[in-house]
């Protein structure tokens, strides 16, 4: 199902997200991050080392919340899961995408510590605040 248009615009502009992935035991975990959209899917870009990168591998089930940059109180909650995981160049070449969207430059190769990913992100449900 594609997204719509104001979850697209969100995902892909100047905008901050918070995703929020589960341990082991259910307890959450929450952190901001950059974020993107394809056609389907929210993107996320992580490293394979990172605890959100081992959460969603043994539970998929994400919430990601996309607030407006200039108006945090305009926001779009989506609860979904990863469906897919792009690792390798593909992935590498996305932070640099992402880098330059946010920064208007390519994305620290010595703040890479280990393999690069995108979590591909199947919204279940969205909700709106202020859109």
């Amino acid at each position: 199902m594609a997204l719509d248009e104001d979850l697209r615009a969100f995902a892909t502009g100047t905008n901050f997200a918070a995703l929020t992935t589960l341990f082991a035991d259910g307890s959450p975990q929450t952190q901001v991050m950059w974020v993107d959209a394809d056609d389907e899917h929210i993107l996320i870009n992580t490293e394979v080392h990172r605890a959100k990168f081992r959460n969603v591998e043994r539970d998929p089930r994400v919430t990601v919340t996309i607030w407006q940059h200039d108006d945090p109180y305009r926001y779009i909650e989506v609860r979904g899961e990863v469906t897919d995981i792009v690792r390798g160049p593909a992935a590498r070449e996305h932070i640099d995408r992402c880098a330059q969207r946010y920064f208007s430059r390519p994305y620290p190769a010595e703040q890479i510590t280990s393999e690069r990913a995108i979590l591909r992100i199947t919204p279940h449900r969205v909700l709106r605040r202020g859109v």
